[in-house]
């Protein structure tokens, strides 16, 4: 797993402003905005993307055709660009069950996952075929990677027809499993009582943010966070120092051919979180330029990622394509320095590295 960044308090946060009375109050008013204007709607819009995927996956297994696989496979890349979005918000509900794991596993730089899945499809185990029980097994066999490859990897040809019915139903079940894990977090989101009331009312009394310090903190770690896992384990994990490094088959969803859209999804999602949770407003006056430069840098990193278009291979051994990919890392780095650096200095935060989550 990636290092996360641990945010550590030197100063009190300007944010925060002078009185105590207030303090907790604005933060507050942050976190909510983050809440309510993006997390709930994201998972809800994830959430209904895993039903429309579910629908088309039982529509392929009824009627198995290149019609019903092509819209199954549309279904899917939908679910992957609501997903990226969501996923950044990786505490929380998603962090229970296992569901984070549950819904992605990835990287998996050994192939378990891989062979996991291929061990289902050819010995055709029926408790693969069942939502409930598919969930009980390990996390690599139930997610949108396993998918993924029922649906581009090899043999999924057979999709097109009723001689193979045993693949099509293990997919059903997976995006079942899916739908059921979105559910289960956009329900936990909108609880009244749930975790997001900890994280928006800050206090003395909560276990888990005892102020309004630790909950913006929260926030503005999602922002570094995410920024690091996209540049340094997702897009390095497949783009080289060279021509002669690259790794496409590194690539998170390389088969369905959404590794860009899902990093463009991954920054089109901090850029939402960070305009509705209006983080920018509490900068000084002279400060003000770092929101707007963080706002037009994660537009662009957004537009340079979906014009790398196709078979990710393709892409790298096109010098046009490999070069905005390029720029791409250029951008994240760009931003990782605003947000992580300067951002977070003006806020009285400085950032630092935790290797809790191993290396």
């Amino acid at each position: 797993m990636p290092k996360r960044f641990a945010l550590v308090l030197v100063l009190p946060l300007t944010l925060l402003g002078a009185l105590p009375a207030s303090a907790a109050m604005k933060a507050s008013d942050v976190i909510q905005r983050a809440i309510d204007g993006f997390i709930r709607p994201a998972y809800e819009d994830l959430h209904q993307h895993t039903e429309a995927l579910v629908k088309a996956m039982h529509k392929l297994c009824e009627a198995p055709s290149q019609g019903e696989l092509d819209a199954a496979r549309a279904e899917f890349s939908a679910t992957i660009h609501a997903w990226s979005s969501a996923e950044i918000i990786g505490f929380g509900p998603i962090k229970e069950n296992n569901r984070l794991e549950r819904m992605l596993f990835w990287p998996d730089r050994k192939s378990i996952g891989l062979k996991q899945v291929q061990a289902a499809l050819s010995d055709k185990d029926p408790a693969a075929t069942d939502p409930v029980q598919l969930a009980g097994k390990s996390v690599a066999m139930q997610g949108l990677g396993a998918l993924e490859f029922v649906l581009h990897g090899d043999g999924a040809d057979v999709l097109t027809g009723k001689d193979e019915p045993y693949r099509c139903a293990y997919g059903e079940a997976i995006a079942g499993n899916i739908e059921t894990i979105a559910a289960e977090v956009s329900a936990a989101w909108n609880k009244p009582d749930g975790f997001a009331a900890l994280w928006a009312n800050p206090g003395p009394q909560n276990a888990l943010y005892r102020d309004g310090n630790e909950a913006v903190t929260e926030l503005v770690g999602v922002f570094i966070n995410e920024l690091e896992m996209v540049r340094d384990v997702r897009l390095k994990g497949f783009l080289g120092a060279g021509p002669n490094a690259d790794k496409p088959k590194q690539a998170i969803y390389w088969r369905s051919q959404n590794t860009t859209k899902a990093l463009a999804g991954n920054l089109a999602g901090v850029d939402a979180l960070f305009q509705v949770s209006k983080l920018g407003d509490a900068l000084p006056p002279d400060a003000h330029w770092m929101a707007d430069s963080i706002h037009i840098q994660l537009v662009n990193g957004v537009a340079t990622a979906k014009a790398v278009q196709g078979p990710i291979d393709k892409a790298l051994a096109d010098p046009a394509l490999r070069e905005k990919l390029e720029h791409f890392a250029l951008i994240t780095s760009s931003l990782s320095t605003l947000i992580g650096t300067r951002l977070t200095a003006e806020f009285g935060l400085t950032a630092g590295f935790s290797s809790l989550d191993g290396d």
